[in-house]
């Protein structure tokens, strides 16, 4: 299985470290990419619709290459860190990109990590897994997993061995 990680956090602590302890455990038949979408640039949707009519987004950006990335993927997982009771807006903007190929990303896998400074029974938690599942029920994703968890200092998920734990059996049972 081809697994695209799609990081939507601009630093190099929490959840991106939740992500790796989810990849590390992926076994050999699987192939995996973790991409830093901070590093991407995407440029809005502007809802002009021309994506339906040219196969893809007309922006001069990184748009169609990372929707045909995860076109191209069997799993996507998505992780970010809490925003505003949301997600980043760098992982948001490829979100929303993937408009242009809707019908190429139905009955996807999918699993969703999300790291706030909340306590995980906190309403922005299920803000986000409902985004999800509405997404999911749009588009009939399989959601293989979905898990929140709360970290409020650099690093603070590594020292969760339960968290750790946890992600590497989600990872080893792909």
């Amino acid at each position: 299985m081809k697994i695209v990680v799609l990081n939507g956090s601009p630093r190099q602590g929490n959840t991106l470290a939740a992500a790796k302890a989810f990849t590390t455990a992926l076994g050999p038949q699987h192939s995996f990419e973790i991409i830093d979408t901070y590093k991407l640039k995407v440029s809005p949707c502007v809802a002009c619709l021309q994506c339906q009519n040219t196969k893809g987004c007309i922006e001069k950006d990184d748009s169609n290459m990372i929707v045909d990335t995860l076109v191209a993927a069997d799993m996507i997982v998505f992780a970010s860190p809490v925003y505003w009771w949301g997600l980043s807006a760098q992982l948001k903007l490829v979100i929303d990109k993937m408009y242009c190929k809707a019908a190429q990303m139905k009955g996807k896998k999918i699993g969703v990590i999300v790291v706030g400074g909340a306590n995980t029974d906190s309403e922005q938690y299920k803000l986000i897994e409902d985004q999800f599942r509405m997404m999911g029920n749009y588009l009939n994703w399989d959601i293989k997993f979905h898990k929140s968890y709360s970290a409020t200092k650099p690093e603070e998920i590594m020292f969760n061995e339960a968290a750790m734990e946890e992600l590497r059996l989600i990872g080893e049972a792909m």
